[in-house]
């Protein structure tokens, strides 16, 4: 069975820091492309960074340099390191694993979230 879990947020002051980590287990990260989303209270959720299956890394203008992701294959995880968090950036955040063969999507799972807080 196919399970995402993500772990690290919680509750940190406007400037500070946390790194997010999102375990995969039933499939092999090396064949997905790798994200994590965000979904703030009221709002749609959005893409925040994602990392290809060659390594190539994107990311959405509101992290501003702000956040890095990385993945180790062997282990099966993917991080989201987040620096100088603004209030704004107060969601729960999710991992995705997407698979695509040309116009098909052959597989897209999602991880439960974990909650970010950012709050003086």
């Amino acid at each position: 069975q196919v399970q995402l879990v993500e772990s690290g947020g919680g509750l940190v002051q406007p400037g500070g820091s946390l790194r997010l980590s999102c375990v995969a287990s039933g499939i092999d990260i090396s064949g997905y492309v790798m994200y994590w989303y965000r979904q703030a209270p009221g709002k749609q959720r959005e893409q925040a960074a994602r990392v290809t299956r060659s390594g190539i890394l994107t990311y959405e203008d509101f992290v501003q340099g702000r956040f890095a992701i990385s993945s180790d294959n062997a282990k099966n995880v993917i991080f989201l390191q987040m620096n100088r968090l603004k209030p704004e950036d107060t969601a729960v955040y999710y991992c995705n694993a997407t698979h695509i063969t040309g116009l098909s999507v052959e597989s897209d799972y999602w991880g439960r979230g974990t909650q970010v807080t950012v709050s003086s």
